[in-house]
């Protein structure tokens, strides 16, 4: 069974850092494209930023492009989302997703058609 754990979501004031994780078991995880997806009250779900854990190639939206920074440890089964420069728009929850499909592609195609979801974390950003 494929599991994706979030963590690291909490309150922080405009202008700061969090650091997101997602742990993923039950899967090949050198051979995914897994990334962050995050939907605010009332609005559409997002792709934010995703990585193929094979090729390390990322793909990141424009409304974080330059503030948000993806990575992996695949020693660790685990890929991060370092946020920073946060601002209020970007209260969401946060979930990670797994795609194998997308492994050698997510760099051209972004966030797509993922396979597999987390639960989620809580991002709020207080202005």
């Amino acid at each position: 069974e494929v599991q994706l754990v979030e963590s690291g979501g909490g309150l922080v004031q405009a202008g700061g850092s969090l650091r997101l994780s997602c742990a993923a078991s039950g899967l090949t995880f050198d051979d995914y494209a897994i990334g962050w997806f995050r939907q605010a009250p009332g609005k559409e779900r997002e792709g934010v930023s995703c990585i193929s854990t094979s090729e390390g190639s990322t793909y990141y939206s424009d409304s974080v492009e330059g503030r948000f920074t993806i990575s992996s440890d695949n020693a660790k089964n685990t890929v991060y989302l370092q946020m920073n420069s946060l601002k209020p728009e970007d209260t969401a929850v946060y979930y990670c997703a797994a795609a194998h499909w997308l492994s050698h592609v997510v760099h051209i195609l972004g966030c797509y058609g993922m396979d597999y979801w987390g639960k989620g974390t809580l991002v709020t950003v207080s202005a």
